[in-house]
């Protein structure tokens, strides 16, 4: 057994020190036991939640140590998962900049952050990315892209995991997409619609009495 995961990436000597400075500690020591929870593999729940993002944020790392977040978006299901250690997605051209690829050419680390806004969850993903040109696995390319987007892929990334994290869903704000509000929404505009039919039949009854 090893320590978890998550805590052997982000629990590096200056946090333990300011976790112990501020009392948190003893609250977390037990993810650094040889008994905690690897939590480096995809499971039921992982899986399920990945499969139904739209999109993602991506930290990478400059050559200066300056950290880049970017946030990648999508169809609903575009960050596949291969497997229990590994997910991808269909990289497309975009502005050009190329600073996420840059970054992942000389420091594969990445670290990515799913947000599930409307059931206010949230899963944290560390791993190592590969960069796949279109030429060099047309498959992979292809099973990755989207066929109902125009363009086409400039490369798959890869991701195998080093590490993944429930976060706290504390702060997070409630917030719904248009079709995630839609359901909600239809009760009353089906409502709206029958008040209608209602009003107009209701002014043609009015119309008829008054003709006699």
């Amino acid at each position: 057994m090893m320590p978890n995961s998550f805590a052997e990436i982000a629990f590096t000597p200056s946090v333990l020190e300011v976790q112990k400075k501020n009392g948190s500690a003893d609250n977390y020591a037990g993810l650094l036991t040889e008994q905690a929870a690897p939590g480096n593999r995809i499971g039921p729940a992982e899986e399920a939640f990945i499969k139904a993002r739209d999109g993602f944020y991506q930290a990478t790392v400059s050559q200066e140590g300056w950290p880049y977040v970017q946030f990648r978006g999508g169809p609903i299901g575009f960050l596949r998962v291969l497997d229990d250690r590994t997910i991808a997605y269909a990289d497309y051209r975009g502005n050009q900049q190329y600073i996420s690829t840059g970054n992942l050419n000389d420091d594969d680390r990445v670290s990515m952050l799913l947000m599930d806004y409307p059931n206010r969850a949230r899963l944290k993903i560390w791993g190592r990315a590969k960069l796949i040109g279109a030429k060099d696995d047309a498959k992979l390319v292809s099973k990755l892209r989207d066929p109902d987007y125009r363009g086409l892929p400039e490369r798959a990334v890869v991701i195998s995991i080093n590490a993944l994290d429930w976060n706290c869903p504390q702060h997070i704000s409630q917030r719904l997409t248009v079709e995630e509000l839609q359901p909600h929404l239809k009760p009353m505009q089906d409502e709206i619609i029958a008040l209608r039919l209602d009003n107009e039949r209701l002014k043609k009854s009015l119309n008829q009495t008054g003709d006699k």
